[in-house]
C-alpha cells in the first residue's frame, strides 16, 4: 500500500474520506426494545406508507436483535476467557499437589526412619546412659550429634507440618477454582443461548420479508447510518481530530484493513471470519500488543483518550455498554466487522453512537 507524507496508506484515506463525505454502509443502528415480530408481506408494500411504517418497524426489530447478540456475544467471550484461565489454574494446582505429595512422602520416609532409629537406641534417658556408659568421653560425642540429630528431626517434622498445610490450601484452591470454572461455563452456555435465539430471530425476521424488501431494509439500516454519521460531522469534529499514527497503530491499521470483505462470525477471531473485538485483538497482536478480547474490557481495561484528540489506530468503543468496537482509521472513519450477515468494512466513525476512545499502544 502506498502511503502520503503523514504516514497514511493512501488507499485507506481515499476510501474513508469516501466514507466522510457519503456517510457509512452496513452499520449496525442503536439498541430498541424488540415487540411481537410482523406479519409476512404479501406482496412489495414496501413503497406505501403503512409499507415504510412497517419495514422501519422491521429495521429497528431487526438492529435491536442484533445489538443484543453482539452484546451477549461480548459476555460469552469473557466468559469463555475466563474459563480457559481457570482450566489452566486447575492444572497449575494439580501438578503442584503432585509435587507436593511426593515432598510428602519422602519426608514422611525420614520421620520413619528417624523414629526406627530412637527405636534402637532404646529410649533412654542421655543422663542415664552417660553414667552407665563404659566410654563418657564417646557418650559425650555422640551426646553432641544427638541433639544435632534430634534438632534436623524437629526441622524435620515442621516441613511435614508445612507441607500438610499447603496441601490442605492446594485442595481450598482447587475447590474454588472449580466452583468458579463452573459458573463460567453456565454463564457460557447462558450468553450462546441469548446468542442463538437473537440471531435466529433476526434472520427469521429479515427472512420473511419480499427480496425488495430486504433490499430496502439494508438501505434504511445505511440511511440511519448515514445520517448519524452526518450530524457528527456537523460538530467539526475533524477540525479537531488530526493525530498521526503511532508505527504500531499503522500496523494494526494496515492488518485490520487487510481482513476488509471477510465474514463477521460472532466468536470468531480469524483468519478467515471475525466478531469485533476479535478483529480489534487481532489487529492489534499483529503490531505486537497483546489487549483484551473483548470490547467491553477493551473499554474497562485500556488507556482512555478523548474524542477530539483520537489518531489512527485507536479503537472507538459505542454504545452504552460498550458492546462494539472498530479501529479509527483517520479522516472520520472506522474499519470494523458490523454483524453477522455482513463483511468487514469501512463505515463513518459517527455512525453508530460512541462510548469512547481507548489506545492501546498508550505511553
Amino acid at each position: 500500500m502506498r502511503r502520503d507524507g503523514r504516514g497514511r496508506g493512501t488507499g485507506v484515506a481515499a476510501a474513508a474520506a469516501l466514507v466522510c463525505a457519503l456517510g457509512t454502509s452496513a452499520a449496525p443502528g442503536p439498541a430498541y426494545a424488540a415487540p411481537g415480530e410482523p406479519e409476512p408481506t404479501r406482496g412489495g408494500a414496501g413503497g406505501t406508507a403503512s409499507g415504510a411504517g412497517r419495514l422501519e418497524k422491521v429495521r429497528s426489530q431487526v438492529d435491536g436483535l442484533y445489538r443484543q447478540a453482539e452484546s451477549a456475544t461480548d459476555a460469552y467471550n469473557l466468559a469463555r476467557e475466563k474459563q480457559t484461565r481457570q482450566e489452566r489454574s486447575i492444572l497449575r494446582i494439580a501438578r503442584a499437589v503432585v509435587k507436593t505429595r511426593k515432598e510428602m512422602a519422602g519426608l514422611r520416609e525420614r520421620a520413619g526412619a528417624l523414629a526406627r532409629a530412637q527405636y534402637r537406641g532404646g529410649g533412654m534417658p542421655a543422663e542415664a546412659r552417660l553414667l552407665l556408659d563404659d566410654d563418657p568421653g564417646g557418650f559425650l560425642d555422640d551426646f553432641a550429634l544427638a541433639r544435632k540429630g534430634e534438632k534436623a528431626a524437629r526441622g524435620l517434622m515442621n516441613r511435614l507440618e508445612h507441607t500438610r498445610t499447603a496441601l490442605d490450601r492446594y485442595a481450598d484452591s482447587a475447590s474454588r477454582e472449580w466452583e468458579r470454572l463452573d459458573r463460567s461455563r453456565a454463564r457460557k452456555a447462558a450468553a450462546k443461548k441469548e446468542i442463538t435465539e437473537k440471531l435466529a430471530r433476526a434472520r427469521r425476521l429479515e427472512s420473511r420479508l419480499a427480496a425488495k424488501e430486504r433490499d430496502r431494509l439494508r438501505q434504511l439500516q445505511e440511511e440511519r447510518g448515514r445520517a448519524s454519521q452526518a450530524k457528527w460531522l456537523k460538530t467539526g469534529i475533524l477540525r479537531e481530530v488530526g493525530g498521526r499514527s503511532s508505527s504500531v497503530g499503522r500496523r494494526a491499521i494496515d492488518f485490520a484493513t487487510a481482513q476488509i470483505g471477510k465474514a463477521y462470525v460472532w466468536g470468531a477471531v480469524g483468519p478467515d471470519a471475525y466478531d469485533c473485538s476479535g478483529l480489534t485483538q487481532r489487529a492489534w497482536a499483529s503490531a505486537g500488543r497483546a489487549i483484551p478480547r473483548t470490547s467491553q474490557e477493551q473499554w474497562r481495561l485500556l488507556p482512555k483518550v478523548d474524542t477530539a484528540r483520537m489518531r489512527p489506530g485507536d479503537l472507538v468503543i459505542y454504545f452504552k455498554d460498550a458492546s462494539h468496537v472498530g479501529i479509527y482509521v483517520g479522516d472520520g472513519a472506522i474499519v470494523h466487522a458490523p454483524r453477522p450477515g455482513r463483511q468487514i468494512t469501512l463505515t463513518g466513525a459517527g455512525s453508530m453512537p460512541i462510548l469512547g476512545v481507548v489506545r492501546p499502544d498508550a505511553s
